[in-house]
């Protein structure tokens, strides 16, 4: 799964940069709060793979292949996927109740970020970060991506930077749902060992 996403976000990034490709990978997988929610929710899919067109693709594919790749040897690759667009639906969601507050509440955004280009896979790694860390009890780890990602939005207050937030509290929703109601031997690895020894015994 990671190989072929880091192959397609490639892939769009290459079309994208073209004079005929640009148009079809806007319509297919760009993501602007202006747009109605049922297209931006139809484009989400494709739009965690479009790299953003102001940052260096490079950054990207890295991304993919790095926080991807750890989190499907993790949690398995559905579970990957599932998690990353529970992030990046957080972060689309997020820009819409963010202009409906306005830009005078402190979670709110500037009505110049309803025509932002919202896509790229960087709210979906920031999720995934903080779900494999708290599924394998790298707190300190979790909180520093935390931590990163709070003095982003502090020294950039961009949309960017809150939906990275918006992320973060969304799967970390996820994690609290899991660990009280969800199955024990999806809660911790800790758990499924101490289930093993037992059958052993």
């Amino acid at each position: 799964m990671t190989i072929g996403a880091v192959c397609l976000t490639s892939v769009l990034q290459i079309v994208q940069n073209t004079a005929w490709g640009f148009q079809p990978v806007q319509n297919l997988g760009s993501v602007k709060a202006v747009d109605p929610l049922w297209l931006a929710l139809l484009r989400t899919p494709l739009s965690l793979f479009v790299p953003a067109l102001d940052l260096p693709v490079w950054g990207a594919l890295a991304q993919v292949l790095l926080v991807f790749g750890i989190s499907e040897i993790c949690i398995g690759w559905w579970r990957t996927l599932a998690v990353g667009y529970v992030a990046t639906l957080a972060g689309t969601t997020y820009a819409r109740v963010g202009l409906a507050l306005g830009p005078d509440h402190p979670l709110g955004l500037p009505v110049s970020d309803r025509i932002v280009n919202d896509t790229g896979p960087s709210a979906a790694v920031v999720g995934l970060a903080i779900y494999v860390c708290w599924r394998y009890r790298a707190y300190l780890t979790g909180a520093l991506v935390i931590l990163a990602m709070t003095g982003e939005v502090l020294v950039k207050d961009n949309l960017a930077g809150k939906e990275h937030l918006a992320a973060i509290a969304a799967v970390m929703a996820v994690c609290v749902v899991r660990a009280r109601w969800g199955p024990e031997r999806s809660r911790t690895p800790l758990g499924r060992r101490r289930r093993r020894r037992r059958q052993l015994t």
